[in-house]
């Protein structure tokens, strides 16, 4: 696929960032409860998260990763999944202790990044990734207006991305150590 030159990954990335309160408006359209809107918020949420692979894709191809994209990549990932889980959790969709557990990690590995920037910074690795996924799955099911008969898969898949933030966030910080020691 070509895409016009000006279309670079970190366009890309700002572009996400500037969407995501399209999404948080669909969540809450119609009181939050309307069906049609939550399937039209899902997909604004699905495109936002293909935006990603989009970007990190074309990052590769064109040999363009920046130091800017390898910061700004991830934060745009947190902006995203941090709106729709407030945004779930303050339509009573999402537990309230998930949201902060969860973005607690992710806000705290964020200042980490910050504070040791100087240092370079560290790309997420492929527990990250897998992470964010679950986390992306798992806020898409509670987007989506599923079946009460569907909610141990939903719920079960959440519990799964939140070992999965804590493990990760864990071992990035004894990473982050373990290097500043070699």
């Amino acid at each position: 696929m070509r895409l016009p030159g000006f279309i670079t990954p970190n366009f890309i990335t700002v572009m996400r960032l500037l969407l995501v309160p399209v999404g948080a408006y669909t969540l809450f359209k119609n009181g939050g409860t309307d069906p049609t809107w939550q399937y039209i918020s899902w997909c604004v949420f699905f495109i936002l998260g293909m935006s990603d692979v989009l970007d990190g894709k074309l990052a590769r191809s064109r040999n363009s990763i920046t130091e800017f994209g390898k910061f700004l990549d991830p934060v745009a990932d947190k902006v995203m999944i941090g709106t729709a889980m407030i945004s779930l959790s303050i339509l009573n969709r999402l537990p309230w202790w998930i949201t902060i557990v969860i973005l607690t990690r992710e806000i705290g590995i964020t200042i980490f990044r910050l504070a040791i920037i100087n240092r370079g910074v560290i790309p997420a690795n492929r527990g990250g990734k897998i992470k964010a996924s679950f986390q992306n799955f798992g806020v898409g099911f509670y987007v989506l207006p599923l079946s009460s008969s569907l909610y141990w898969f939903r719920d079960g898949f959440m519990y799964i991305a939140i070992l999965l933030t804590v493990i990760t966030g864990a071992y990035y910080v004894k990473s982050v150590f373990t290097k500043a020691v070699n």
